[in-house]
């Protein structure tokens, strides 16, 4: 059998931490910043936790190599 590929697009959205949980970044924060007040581009930026559940998720079917 063939190894399992990392899906390339889960690679550039995700990271995992040391204890295992999952790093997003959020979103609707590349255009149209016009619209949204302050408050709502200061609240966009950094990182989230997943939740457990989508978390093991994503590390199952898209990095079960990371």
């Amino acid at each position: 059998m063939p190894k399992i590929k990392t899906k390339s697009g889960a690679k550039k959205r995700f990271k995992i931490t040391g204890t295992g949980k999952v790093l997003y970044a959020h979103r609707g924060k590349r255009h149209g910043m016009i619209k949204r007040t302050k408050k709502q581009i200061r609240q966009l930026r950094g990182t989230d936790v997943l939740f457990k559940t989508d978390g093991d998720n994503i590390k199952k079917y898209w990095l079960p190599n990371g």
